[in-house]
């Protein structure tokens, strides 16, 4: 008799097999309640079947603009169940952001909230699809977005133009469907160096590398997982969500990131895996040792915390003392996710000094990269992976994807790195002219692009300055038209980005200067940039050629 618990080989399959193991555990906590294993499983094959009726098909990509929520992985696995395309969107996100991702990645349905807290994301969205509306049966035509068929709403009332989530049929029948592993599953949108978000294109694989992962954390059913991170991003699914149905973990969700509200959750939910970004550790620490605050943490065996940064080191020498050992990790979409952890029982040093070893099935080379050239043990270099998890391309981008991914497999990375005595690597920056904004990407020629859009603009440049809460924050140097009043100018560049980008990609702070330092390639000189806004500021005269 075949054993119904062997691991599936597609992503759709895997809440049918949690539910066959612990179907009466619980698999996640939200807010006060709770679904199990057998509930959440049911719930996907039921969304499935309606998403079937009303014209989702094998391979068609269904789009998700949905926050922290369990709506967010019912819907997810229920697409992939289909064999269809999921294509997680980021929440914060505005219109500009957002119709760019539906138009380019073919997006046949959308299942999107109503609104969260200030947000109202149907206004958004019929913004971003150029005012369209839908019938109550979420059919809908967009002159912006052609390959868009249905829109469906998390409502709990009549969206304006739509289907309501509650009124999806949910009694069909779901027939038996076959998924190959090697097809497309998810479609993650990156930013990258060409100015627009790159589409970043996943198998089925992510599944067996992730129940590696856990096995080399030593996950078990016994563990809880506090999961902030956005159920969007690569991060939450490798660490938290995958994992909890892998192993029968318990996943206690939160709609968004607090840190108090954190610690409580622990308390009461005896947490015993974190995961998180330098920000979220710091927040934790500060909430840690707020006045009067006497939390308890003692049920915490370990977090997954991106060391190896040298910006990142105190933070994680301190989340050693106060809150929980900490395991290292360095991965990227690109790459479905982490490739690298720190063992548990790894030394504190190796925690918070490196980014972990390459997991089963990961061969890491560190080159020089002009010349390709793998560069001696311990010395920097770009980093370069290979592995059955690396994408299968960028979508719609063939050129770009050559440049990164070769004949034979190997990855650039676009980071810097080295490879220690120990095995481990440590990643010590990016090479891309990319910035980090507490944890999100931020492509540098997408802002300058937009801020272009100003008449009042004759040149601008985008470089990161120094942050002490998210690592670092977007400031724009610009060159203004001639006769423009700064403060004009000022108030002009901030009209323009609000409600068109992520607020994570609006510049912070915008300098003034009369011209661009030039380098000897003719760019611009963003090093100098850089430098002169992690310094004092000194003014415009330092800028000039």
């Amino acid at each position: 008799m075949p054993d119904d618990t062997l691991l599936p080989t597609t992503l759709g399959e895997l809440p049918a097999y949690a539910a066959r193991r612990w179907g009466d555990r619980t698999a996640i906590e939200f807010q006060g309640t709770s679904w199990s294993f057998g509930a959440l499983s049911a719930e996907v094959d039921r969304t499935a079947a309606g998403l079937m009726a009303a014209g989702v098909g094998a391979k068609d990509r269904v789009a998700l603009l949905i926050t922290n929520r369990p709506e967010f992985l019912v819907a997810f696995f229920a697409v992939l169940r289909l064999g269809a395309v999921a294509v997680p969107l980021n929440t914060r996100w505005r219109t500009r952001d957002l119709a760019f991702a539906m138009r380019h990645s073919d997006a046949v349905a959308l299942i999107s909230e109503a609104s969260a807290g200030p947000i109202d994301f149907e206004c958004l969205v019929r913004d971003a699809l150029g005012g369209a509306l839908a019938g109550e049966d979420g059919t809908v035509s967009s002159a912006s977005c052609p390959s868009l068929r249905l829109l469906i709403f998390l409502s709990d009332g009549r969206p304006a133009g739509g289907l309501r989530w509650d009124d999806l049929p949910r009694e069909t029948a779901l027939p038996s469907i076959t998924v190959n592993p090697d097809d497309m599953a998810l479609l993650l949108y990156t930013s990258g160096t060409t100015g627009t978000p790159k589409g970043v294109m996943l198998s089925h694989i992510g599944l067996p590398f992730s129940q590696a992962r856990a096995r080399a954390l030593g996950v078990t059913e016994t563990d809880v997982h506090l999961n902030y991170l956005p159920l969007f991003h690569i991060y939450s699914l490798i660490f938290a969500v995958l994992p909890s149905l892998l192993t029968g973990a318990k996943q206690v969700l939160m709609a968004r990131f607090d840190a108090s509200e954190a610690l409580r959750l622990i308390a009461q939910h005896r947490v015993t895996i974190l995961h998180g970004l330098e920000t979220h550790y710091r927040d934790l620490l500060r909430a840690c040792h707020a006045p009067g605050a006497s939390p308890d943490t003692s049920s915490l065996r370990w977090g997954t915390f991106a060391a190896g940064a040298q910006t990142a080191r105190a933070v994680a020498l301190e989340v050693q003392r106060s809150l929980c050992r900490t395991i290292s990790t360095y991965g990227q979409s690109e790459s479905w996710g982490a490739i690298t952890s720190g063992p548990v029982g790894c030394s504190i040093e190796q925690s918070c000094d490196a980014s972990g070893a390459p997991l089963p099935g990961v061969e890491l080379r560190i080159v020089d990269p002009s010349s390709g050239a793998d560069v001696a043990p311990g010395e920097v270099g770009g980093i370069l992976v290979r592995s059955r998890s690396v994408m299968i391309g960028y979508y719609k981008a063939e050129a770009e994807t050559r440049a990164v991914l070769d004949a034979d497999g190997w990855l650039q990375t676009g980071d810097a790195g080295c490879l220690r005595p120990d095995g481990h690597l440590r990643f010590i920056g990016r090479y891309k002219d990319m910035l980090k904004v507490g944890g999100e990407n931020v492509d540098p020629a997408e802002v300058e692009a937009l801020l272009l859009e100003c008449p009042l603009v004759s040149q601008v440049a985008v470089v990161g300055c120094p942050d002490e809460r998210l690592s670092e924050i977007p400031a724009a140097f610009v060159v203004p038209a001639v006769g423009a009043d700064q403060e004009e100018v000022r108030q002009a560049l901030d009209a323009l980005c609000r409600g068109a980008i992520a607020s994570f990609k609006i510049p912070r702070r915008v300098e003034f200067i009369s011209a661009m330092p030039i380098n000897a390639s003719g760019k611009v000189d963003k090093k100098l940039l850089r430098q002169l806004i992690a310094s004092p500021w000194e003014g415009a005269s330092q800028c000039q050629n």
